[in-house]
Formats: C-alpha cells, sequence, structure tokens
C-alpha cells in the first residue's frame, strides 16, 4: 500500500472517529436531559403510566445505541493505532497476512481481515 492511500485511509478513520465522538457527545447529552425536562415539566413523574414506559424504553434505546456507537469507536481507535504503530503491516490481513483490498478499506477503513478470513470467521460464528 503507496502512502497516498495510507493518507486516504487516515483522512477516512480521523473522520470516522469525529463522527463518533459527536454521536456519542449527542447521546451523552440526551441522557442528561429526560424528556421531562425539554417540555419544562420539572416533575420526575410522567402524568400516565403509558408515558412512563414510553420513556423508559427511549432511553433503552438511546443506550443500545450509544453502546453499539461506542464499540465502534474502539475498532476505529485500534484501526489508527495500528496505523500509527506498524505502517507497513496496515492493510495485511491479521489472519493469514494477505493484502486487503484498498476498495474494502476504504469502504471499512477499521478492517482487520480480508473478504475471505472475515468470510470464514462469520461462517464459523453461525454454527
Amino acid at each position: 500500500m503507496n502512502k497516498k492511500q495510507l493518507a486516504h485511509l487516515e483522512k477516512r478513520l480521523l473522520e470516522e472517529r469525529a463522527r463518533v465522538l459527536k454521536e456519542l457527545g449527542y447521546y451523552g447529552e440526551s441522557f442528561s436531559s429526560t424528556l421531562q425536562n425539554a417540555d419544562g415539566d420539572l416533575s420526575s413523574y410522567s402524568f400516565h403510566m403509558a408515558d412512563q414506559g414510553t420513556d423508559a424504553m427511549e432511553r433503552e434505546k438511546q443506550f443500545l445505541f450509544a453502546s453499539q456507537e461506542g464499540r465502534y469507536l474502539w475498532h476505529v481507535n485500534e484501526a489508527l493505532r495500528r496505523l500509527y504503530l506498524t505502517p507497513e503491516k496496515f492493510g495485511k490481513c491479521q489472519e493469514c497476512g494477505e493484502e486487503i483490498s484498498f476498495e474494502r478499506l476504504d469502504a471499512l477503513p477499521h478492517a482487520r481481515l480480508c473478504i475471505n478470513c472475515k468470510a470464514k470467521e462469520e461462517d464459523g460464528k453461525r454454527r
């Protein structure tokens, strides 16, 4: 992989990292402010039991989305760590050592496995 391609992938990873951090910031703000606070109601009690259920479901959904974004951020940070510490190994499959196609890395810049090894890994998880 040449330096121009590595610079492109570094830029993509840094953009993804910034996007995820922004999303996590949004979730952090929404965790700290409840729907009642947004409406101006200072009471912590909903007026109806159905409202309480809806509020709980929305908080749970936001938590799951934030958790998913956090895992994605970990993968992006790991890819940046690989890129900075061992740039000569970046873009090579961690399983078989073959070169990962630039098209795959452009679409998924944090990929650590080539498409064949990833298919084997996913096939093993299904069993």
